[in-house]
C-alpha cells in the first residue's frame, strides 16, 4: 500500500506590523489634505468648506480642526506637500550636467508630468494658490523665488559657456521659463485642451520647451536698450528684502 505523500507546510503569513501612533497621525493627515485638494479642485478656496473636507475624507468634521486651524492653514498645507516635491524635482533637472537645452527640457518635462498624473492638484496650485488672492494665506514669494534662483543660475552658467546672448537677464530668462510652463499648463487646467489626451499633453509639452528655446537662443538686443554693469539674481530670502549678487559682468563692447 502507497505511503501518503506529506503535504508541504504552508508558511506561516507574516501579520502586518501595527501602525505606530505617528503613522496613524500621519496617514489621517495625508487622507485629509488629499480630501481637500478634491474640494479646492471642484469648488475653488472660496467655495470650499470644512465640512465638505471632512465629508470628502470620510472623516468626523471635528477631526480635520484637529489637524488644521482653519481653511486658510488647509490650503497652505495642499500648497507646502505640492510644491515641495515638485521643487525637488526641478532643482534636480537645474543640477544636472548637461547642456542648457537638455535642463530646460528636462524642467518643462517634470512639470506637465506633474499635470498628467495630478491634474487636480496641479489646478489647485495654479488657481487657488497662483491667482487666486485666497492664496494670499501662501508666503508664494519664498517659496517661488527660490526655484526662480535656482533657474537663474543656471541661464547665468549657459551664457558663460555661449549657450545664450550674454545681453539677456537670467532672473528674467528664469520667470518667462515658468511663465511659459504655467500658462501651458493653463490651457488644460481652463479646458481648452483636453486633459485626458495623454498625447496632447505632450505635444504641449514639447511646444513649450522648444518655443522657449528657440526665442532665448536667438534673441537680439533691443536696439534702443541699455544694458547694465552688473547682473543680479535676487536671494531666495525674499522677506529681508535683501539682493545677492550671483554673477557680474562687465558691459559688452559694441
Amino acid at each position: 500500500m502507497a505511503e501518503k505523500s506529506e503535504k508541504p507546510e504552508k508558511p506561516e503569513k507574516k501579520k502586518d506590523k501595527p501602525q505606530t501612533r505617528a503613522e496613524r497621525e500621519a496617514d489621517r493627515r495625508r487622507v485629509i489634505l488629499r480630501a481637500a485638494v478634491e474640494v479646492f479642485s471642484k469648488k475653488g478656496y472660496l467655495g470650499c468648506r470644512i465640512q465638505d473636507v471632512a465629508k470628502e475624507a470620510g472623516v468626523a468634521y471635528g477631526l480635520v480642526y484637529h489637524y488644521f486651524k482653519n481653511k486658510d492653514e488647509l490650503l497652505e498645507s495642499v500648497f507646502a506637500s505640492g510644491w515641495q516635491n515638485f521643487l525637488g524635482r526641478v532643482q534636480s533637472e537645474i543640477g544636472r550636467d548637461q547642456d542648457l537645452a537638455s535642463r530646460v527640457r528636462g524642467v518643462v518635462h517634470v512639470a506637465f508630468e506633474a499635470y498628467r498624473r495630478d491634474p487636480k492638484g496641479v489646478k489647485v496650485l495654479i488657481l487657488e494658490v497662483g491667482r487666486s488672492p485666497a492664496g494670499g494665506a501662501v508666503n508664494r514669494g519664498s517659496a517661488f523665488s527660490a526655484v526662480i534662483v535656482a533657474a537663474a543660475q543656471m541661464f547665468a552658467a549657459a551664457q558663460q559657456r555661449n549657450e545664450i546672448p550674454s545681453h539677456l537677464d537670467p532672473t528674467l530668462a528664469a520667470t518667462m521659463l515658468f511663465g511659459c510652463i504655467e500658462m501651458g499648463l493653463t490651457s488644460f487646467v481652463m479646458g481648452l485642451l483636453d486633459k485626458r489626451d495623454d498625447q496632447a499633453i505632450e505635444r504641449a509639452r514639447d511646444q513649450v520647451a522648444e518655443t522657449f528655446l528657440n526665442g532665448i537662443t536667438q534673441a537680439r538686443a533691443g536696439t534702443g536698450a541699455s544694458i547694465p554693469n552688473v547682473r543680479t539674481i535676487r536671494s531666495a530670502d525674499t522677506s529681508a528684502g535683501g539682493i545677492e549678487t550671483a554673477r557680474q559682468r562687465p558691459r559688452p563692447s559694441n
